[in-house]
């Protein structure tokens, strides 16, 4: 079977195995380095915080973002984002729990009272969820939300925060709005229109020169159709 040049250039784009809910023929690479959760554009700042402590807080950035794309994604069922996030919590409920309760802690801790704690804690967890705000690139953030998620599912229990140093600088880098990396269809340029008011056109529809100065139309590399 013959296949059309477009469905040809399309499969080349795409590959052999194209992800689900692909939004573009060629999606931006978004992949990051891993990281350790210390990075300043990775999550909120934890003065004095130890490495266990620095670990609960990117488990709890990962969830937040997931939790984000369940609720902003449901537009494509393909990615099934609720689902896997209800398995997520299900199936790394242990390991979730553990993290909140030692961001909990480190709260309680860098603050006088337990009060003071319990505010700077709820105050994290606004900033952090608000840190997930992607309307301007809304189907970057579903596509990588979609493939880390499905990673999440299926990471050994205990193994979140390994997902979560793996994925989280890709998480952040698809807040970015990005379109589509290659275009199939030759490059259209835009050309000025003339001026149409009726003072550059006489009664007969021809240009005005002197009133409105040489007419450059049509643009250069065209041509009209002959009568």
């Amino acid at each position: 079977m013959v296949r059309s040049g477009l469905a040809v250039v399309a499969a080349a784009l795409l590959g052999a195995s194209p992800a689900s809910a692909q939004f573009f023929l060629k999606s931006k690479d978004l992949s990051g380095a891993p990281v350790t959760g210390d990075e300043p554009d990775v999550g909120q700042p934890l003065p004095g915080a130890t490495r266990a402590e620095v670990d609960a807080a990117l488990v709890w950035n990962l969830r937040a973002g997931l939790n984000v794309a369940a609720l902003q994604c449901q537009f494509e069922p393909t990615m099934v984002t609720v689902a896997n996030y209800n398995a997520i919590l299900t199936d790394h409920k242990d390991e979730l729990k553990k993290s909140f309760d030692t961001l909990g802690k480190y709260f309680v801790r860098v603050n006088k009272t337990a009060k003071a704690g319990q505010g700077a804690l709820d105050q994290f967890g606004t900033r952090t969820y608000s840190s997930f705000s992607s309307v301007t690139a809304q189907l970057n953030f579903c596509e990588v939300s979609n493939s880390i998620g499905r990673d999440a599912v299926f990471a050994p229990k205990g193994e979140f925060v390994q997902v979560a140093r793996a994925r989280m600088r890709e998480l952040r880098n698809a807040l970015t709005p990005w379109g589509d990396q290659v275009s199939v269809f030759p490059f259209q340029p835009r050309f000025a229109m003339p001026r149409l008011e009726a003072a550059c056109w006489n009664k007969k529809g021809a240009w005005v020169e002197r009133k409105c100065g040489p007419l450059v139309w049509p643009p250069n590399g065209t041509a009209t159709a002959q009568r």
